[in-house]
């Protein structure tokens, strides 16, 4: 009698060539998952091919810029017929001086940033939550710097609202899907040394990215959207 098939569970991660998308990349196949990774067209090698070069039957990656909306499509068409475990957007940026109060900043960096941070994010989970499992999990990669509540020293204000802005957008995202049994979860990592996190950083990738997958992987299987940081405690919005 041939045995039945097992399923190796799949992630598609949006946002994995460095950092901590790289690192959560690594992390899932630790955790005997099957990786479906974004990068940017033109970018080069990044250490996301390593990994596919390491795992060639596990990694599997795509080329996708999140603010170029043709892009989000063209994925959707490609990876039409596939299913995933787990959508989780990592994608994301600061403006080049995160010093710059709301009164500084110029327009043009303003919208670059809530295009790349809320808007583009939010795009690729509109698109691509068909292609997520009935039981499966949608997640973003925020940051306790999006919570209002928690918002008591100021600094990184435009970053802070781009992020504030992702948390709402996906709330209303949620409410518009509150029978589906997904789950939901918007992530808070840590103050993570990386390009983006910059060098003062209070924890390594190493420290912040385990916990993160662990967080994940705990929420598959319970319903509705939770907003919690990298070891599963509850960020206030």
């Amino acid at each position: 009698m041939p045995q039945a098939s097992v399923h190796t569970p799949t992630v598609l991660l949006i946002g994995a060539s460095r950092g901590l998308g790289h690192a959560m990349a690594a992390e899932f196949l630790k955790n005997g998952w099957h990786v479906v990774g974004t990068v940017r067209a033109g970018g080069g090698r990044t250490l996301l091919h390593d990994l596919a070069d390491a795992h060639p039957d596990r990694v599997d990656i795509e080329m996708l810029d999140i603010t170029r909306p043709e892009q989000i499509r063209s994925l959707h068409e490609r990876l039409s017929g596939r299913m995933f475990d787990i959508l989780f957007v990592n994608a994301g940026t600061t403006n080049p001086d995160p010093t710059q109060t709301i009164g500084e900043v110029s327009t043009e960096d303003f919208v670059n940033l809530m295009i790349t941070n809320a808007l583009s994010p939010m795009r690729v989970v509109e698109r691509l939550s068909d292609l997520v499992t009935p039981a499966g999990l949608i997640g973003v990669m925020s940051s306790g710097q999006g919570s209002i509540a928690d918002n008591e020293s100021g600094q990184r204000e435009v970053y802070r609202g781009s992020k504030a802005a992702l948390n709402q957008f996906m709330r209303s995202f949620a409410a518009r899907q509150a029978q589906t049994p997904r789950a939901m979860l918007l992530i808070a990592p840590g103050w993570v040394r990386t390009d983006l996190g910059g060098p003062e950083g209070r924890l390594s990738i190493e420290e912040s990215v385990p916990g993160v997958v662990n967080v994940l992987l705990t929420k598959l299987g319970h319903p509705g959207l939770e907003y919690l940081d990298y070891c599963g405690r509850t960020v206030r919005w």
